[in-house]
C-alpha cells in the first residue's frame, strides 16, 4: 500500500497529465470551442425537425452560413474523432468537450 506522499504524488501525476491531454485538445481544435457549442445547438436544433441522412450535410450548411473558412479542415477533425455523419458529430464529438471527458 503507497503512503500518503506516494498517493499525493500520484494525484499531482494524474492532475498534470489531464492538464496536458485538455491543453493538447484545445490547441487541436479548428475552430473555436464557442463555434463548435453552436454547432452543436444547430445540430441538435436541426436534427429534432430532420432525420440524419449519413452525411455532414447540416454540419457543412452550418460551416458554410458562419462563413468558416477551413471547412474542410474541421469536416476532416470532426471525421477523425467519429464525426461521420451530423448524428455522429452530435454523439460522439459533443461528449468530447465535457469537462470530465477527458482523462
Amino acid at each position: 500500500m503507497p503512503d500518503k506522499n506516494e498517493i499525493e504524488r500520484r494525484k499531482q501525476i494524474k492532475k498534470e497529465l489531464r492538464e496536458k491531454a485538455k491543453l493538447e485538445f484545445e490547441n487541436s481544435l479548428p475552430i473555436s470551442r464557442e463555434k463548435f457549442t453552436q454547432l452543436f445547438d444547430f445540430l441538435d436544433e436541426k436534427l429534432g425537425e430532420y432525420d440524419c441522412d449519413d452525411s455532414l450535410k447540416l454540419t457543412n450548411e452550418f460551416l458554410q452560413e458562419y462563413k468558416i473558412e477551413n471547412i474542410q479542415e474541421v469536416k476532416n477533425w470532426l471525421q477523425e474523432n467519429g464525426g461521420y455523419c451530423d448524428c455522429e458529430v452530435l454523439n460522439n464529438v459533443e461528449e468530447m468537450f465535457d469537462d470530465d471527458a477527458i482523462l
